[in-house]
């Protein structure tokens, strides 16, 4: 039986330790930390994630704002809302929650946003940084993952790790930082990639991040692996009160049995995002503070 990766109680305990430096700021006369988060259209999940982030916020002391527009919003009002966050000196880290209409460039957007209050960690100038010890604002997800391995004392130096998926939000930033602070010896799979048994089977640690329900499956993984399952898909539940239920890529059922270590879905990588998100505003707000 695997040792599961509970990302709800690591992400209440750094929730814990960020409370107690937003009260000890308090008591020393500084504001609190302000994260807004920009939402665009009616998307179910985006509002599902904004309201987590959102009442992380509230646990930990922080001031947040949500900012909505209707999904006929166009480029150049999302464009002139991001430059007046820029402007705010009250506000210390801002997201536009992902995905955007189709109208609007996601590249534009993010290519707008301050480095210095990036708190997704999405900008070019922050990914630039990511293998670097002087790193800003990590990627959310991946910062996530990392700091999870990390309290539950896993070790990445010298193993082999598989990164399944090379997306810019978690796939290629992840692979990044095994590979560098992380001193693992990584390969990256992806959608082209052929015989991908043949790369998981001989990983020590496996993330895959590709939104594909049951993609990993038992016989395609060695006996004590870490496993690590990013993908959250909606999949049709009856049994259910709200129709859906969230799948892994990972299928749990033939997996867990020989992993050593596995997340699972949700309450696994998910806390951890938004715990990772808190961080990274704690970090820019006292980088504007001078701290």
């Amino acid at each position: 039986m695997a040792t599961i990766l509970d990302g709800r109680k690591v992400s209440k305990e750094i929730e814990k330790e960020i409370k107690a430096e937003v009260l000890s700021c308090d008591k020393n006369g500084y504001r609190p930390p302000h994260l807004v988060a920009v939402l665009v259209g009616e998307d179910g999940a985006s509002k599902t994630y904004v309201t987590a982030k959102m009442k992380a916020c509230e646990e930990v002391g922080f001031k947040s704002s949500m900012i909505r527009y209707d999904d006929t919003v166009t480029e150049e009002e999302i464009l002139a809302e991001v430059d007046r966050l820029n402007d705010d000196d009250g506000v210390d880290g801002y997201i536009v929650q992902l995905p955007l209409p189709k109208h609007i460039s996601v590249e534009k957007i993010i290519d707008r946003i301050d480095t210095a209050k990036d708190v997704d960690g999405f900008t070019p100038a922050n990914f630039g940084k990511i293998d670097q010890e002087h790193h800003s604002l990590l990627p959310a997800t991946p910062m996530g993952i990392i700091e999870l391995l990390k309290r539950y004392d896993i070790e990445t130096k010298g193993k082999h790790c598989v990164v399944v998926g090379k997306s810019h939000i978690v796939g290629m930033p992840m692979s990044i930082l095994l590979a560098g602070p992380g001193d693992a010896t990584v390969t990256l799979c992806h959608i082209h990639t052929k015989n991908l048994e043949e790369h998981t089977q001989i990983a020590d640690i496996i993330v895959v991040a590709v939104g594909k329900p049951g993609l990993i499956t038992g016989d395609m993984v060695k006996d004590g692996a870490v496993i690590i399952d990013v993908g959250t898909t909606r999949v049709p539940d009856s049994s259910k009160k709200s129709g859906f239920a969230l799948k892994g890529d990972v299928d749990f059922a033939t997996v867990e049995p020989k992993a050593s270590y596995i997340t699972p879905v949700p309450g696994g990588v998910g806390p951890m995002t938004i715990a990772s998100l808190i961080m990274n505003t704690m970090i820019a707000y006292k980088k504007r503070m001078n701290f």
